[in-house]
């Protein structure tokens, strides 16, 4: 017999692979494998990190809009809850008449924007609850910013007679401006803006 006519016997170490009798990884597969693995770890962080993004970008909106709301359609007639008044710290005083408020959120602050009208004991008791007393009121001072003057639509008239403060609280505890107009000592108007940053 010639040796043409004997079979090639391979022996298992001859064989092709990774030398432990496996064969070789196709190249697509290899590739495919690493393209899902990339786009696994991708959506992983970009979808997280893009929403964070996206609910950023639409609480700074949603606070612009909400103070145009305020503008646009005044503050609200009545009183603010219980756990608004508590947080706050805008102690409305039983005998308040006329109450008005709005409340304002965004990523920078709360602010509770309150007018009402009281009695010379209503206004004490109002601030003696805020943490000040009548002796912090200066007179013929407007407490209330210009911003917040345009998000609520009040008028500090010239022919009034106005007395302010600011009382200033620990964060995260608010701060409150408060401008009094005392043109009828008996019957004072009360303009808050309680504002808390985080």
């Amino acid at each position: 017999m010639i040796a043409a006519e004997h079979p090639v016997v391979r022996h298992q170490s001859e064989s092709p692979g990774d030398g432990e009798g496996k064969p070789p990884e196709d190249r697509r597969r290899v590739f495919r494998r690493r393209f899902i693995t990339a786009t696994i770890i991708v959506l992983l962080i970009g979808i997280p990190a893009g929403y964070l993004l996206i609910s950023a970008g639409q609480s700074r909106r949603s606070g612009k809009d909400k103070e145009a709301e305020a503008a646009a359609q005044g503050l609200r007639e009545g009183w603010p809850s219980k756990m608004q008044r508590r947080i706050f710290e805008v102690p409305i005083p039983g005998n308040g008449s006329g109450v008005q408020y709005y409340e304002t959120n965004n990523w920078k602050a709360s602010r509770m924007y309150v007018k009402f009208r009281t009695t010379s004991a209503g206004l004490d008791r109002f601030l003696t609850g805020v943490g000040t007393g009548r002796a912090a009121l200066e007179p013929n001072e407007i407490d209330i910013s210009a911003r917040d003057i345009r998000i609520t639509g009040w008028h500090f008239g010239p022919d009034q007679h106005w007395a302010s403060t600011t009382h200033r609280n620990k964060k995260p505890r608010p701060t409150q401006n408060i401008t009094v107009n005392m043109t009828d000592p008996a019957s004072p108007v009360i303009y808050v803006v309680s504002a808390a940053t985080p």
